[in-house]
């Protein structure tokens, strides 16, 4: 047993050596590699992953895989927890032919740079041909696993185990029904807070505060880098080596200091994973609705409170000075206006789930052809209008603005409205064990970095979702806690 137990070892090291390398070459599509090396690097990813889709579908793999299940009961629970996901995993793909599974590896490589461009460009129309292709592949794939008609709930299913179009659809209409209202009462008493926090900081103060800032929420720059790219982005080469980008506005200097704290949330999960673990498939976080949790936490619930300022203020006031000039109450505020915005990594947090329900139905009518790819931009502005009030001028600062669907992370949005309602119950959960206000005034964040690491990180795959959330907090999915939040700081900030 110990041979076959080595043996798979040494299989699962060279996936995942397959994999870091798949990891390095992406990061460098999205961040250095210059236009003209975009085809060779598309047409790399698409042979490494044809090798790691052979490895994984291989007679001997599979064989190993039979094999060891029929002696469970001598494999400790990290294989137990391997042989699952793996078995997962094969089963979803194996029915795939490897030329088709090469050919998407490769598309979806290719449409980000062409993506980047046509955002550049404000042209959709060059990007909808490929963006039609990847949306095909997605539907063609779940129907090679025999499922005709509800593919979007299988598609949900892969990023969040359990879930479907019929329980997003109620849990997106609970969020509206709550958030609508909510938003209709703050208008009312509408006030521009936000002005007082736009000020110009250089491009290069700003990446010297985000530096500061990741290291002071407790992200460990001697195992991880930050960079910067078109949209903002966590990747893992392994718990030793997390690299985060953000975006500098010159003249919004909050937009990084927040997406730079929201990647640092996600960085510091991968960086949490337990040693144990390292060499695994179980070293990634359970999900991405948790994953989410950990950067939306990190985000909002600290990045945003009025006492994470109290304890950073001076701090900050070395590469962002015009904060010399406001008070603690001026700029929590700012910070938190609501205000309908077009761009969704800009939005405040009353409106942000607005627009996932978007996105999310603009999937679920591409993928059950209601929509076309070539309507889209209309769609989006009607929905924009819909939900928000608000119509882009552009396509990129509309349809075109986000980098998922480029990437073939169709069916992705949802983990982010997931994220905020585990986040809160998380936060209500931490609460009985940590003064949290006290905690943040005082800079103390290592403590909290510690109660996350120690309930939630270090545990990687080894725990699904399901079981993190009851262990942590009691129960599964409830979005009573984050309705609650939003009511009562958008009451207190706008009376």
């Amino acid at each position: 047993m110990e041979e076959k137990i080595n043996k798979f070892r040494e299989m699962i090291k060279e996936k995942k050596i397959i994999d870091s390398m798949l990891a390095l070459l992406q990061w460098d599509l999205e961040t250095q590699a210059p236009k003209g090396g975009y085809k060779l690097i598309s047409e790399m990813i698409g042979e490494l992953s044809l090798k790691s889709y052979n490895l994984t579908t291989s007679k001997e793999f599979l064989e190993m895989l039979k094999e060891l299940k029929k002696n469970e009961e001598k494999l400790d629970d990290i294989i137990k927890r391997e042989i699952e996901l793996l078995e997962e995993e094969v089963e979803k793909i194996k029915v795939i032919p490897s030329e088709e599974y090469k050919m998407y590896s490769e598309l979806t490589a290719k449409a980000q740079g062409i993506w980047e461009i046509a955002r550049e460009n404000n042209d959709f129309e060059s990007f909808a041909p490929i963006l039609e292709q990847i949306f095909n592949f997605n539907r063609k794939f779940i129907e090679y696993r025999g499922i005709k008609e509800d593919v979007y709930s299988e598609i949900l299913n892969d990023y969040e185990k359990g879930m479907n179009v019929k329980k997003l659809d109620n849990f997106f209409a609970e969020l509206k029904k709550e958030i609508v209202p909510l938003l209709k009462e703050v208008n009312k008493n509408k006030r521009d807070f936000q002005k007082k926090v736009k000020f110009e900081v250089s491009e290069y103060n700003q990446k010297l505060f985000s530096k500061e800032i990741l290291e002071y929420i407790g992200f460990d720059l001697e195992r991880g880098v930050l960079s910067e790219s078109a949209h903002p982005f966590t990747l893992t080469v392994n718990k030793d080596d997390v690299r985060l980008t953000t975006r500098y506005l010159k003249d919004f200097p909050f937009s990084s200091v927040f997406s730079t704290i929201h990647e640092g949330g996600h960085g510091i999960y991968e960086q949490g994973v337990d040693e144990i673990l390292k060499d695994t498939i179980l070293s990634d976080g359970a999900s991405m609705g948790i994953h989410e949790s950990q950067s939306r936490f990190y985000e909002n619930i600290i990045g945003r409170s009025k006492e994470f300022w109290f304890g950073i203020l001076e701090k900050s006031k070395f590469k962002y000075s015009e904060l010399s000039k406001l008070t603690l109450e001026e700029i929590y505020k700012g910070i938190n206006e609501v205000s309908p915005s077009l761009i969704r990594v800009e939005a405040d947090e009353l409106t942000y789930s607005l627009h996932i329900m978007i996105r999310y139905e603009i999937e679920k009518g591409i993928l059950s052809r209601e929509y076309l790819v070539k309507d889209l931009p209309r769609v989006w502005n009607e929905k924009m209008y819909e939900y928000l009030g608000v119509v882009p001028s552009t396509d990129s600062e509309g349809v075109l603005q986000d980098v998922h669907w480029s990437c073939g992370l169709i069916g992705y949005f949802p983990s982010y409205a997931l994220g905020n309602v585990y986040s809160l119950q998380i936060l209500n959960a931490m609460k009985k064990d940590i003064n949290i206000e006290g905690t943040l005034e005082r800079g103390e964040l290592k403590r909290i970095k510690e109660w996350l690491r120690e309930k939630i990180h270090r545990y990687g795959k080894l725990k699904t979702p399901k079981e993190i959330m009851v262990s942590v907090t009691g129960e599964e999915l409830n979005p009573e806690y984050y309705i609650e939040y939003l009511k009562e700081k958008y009451k207190n900030i706008y009376n």
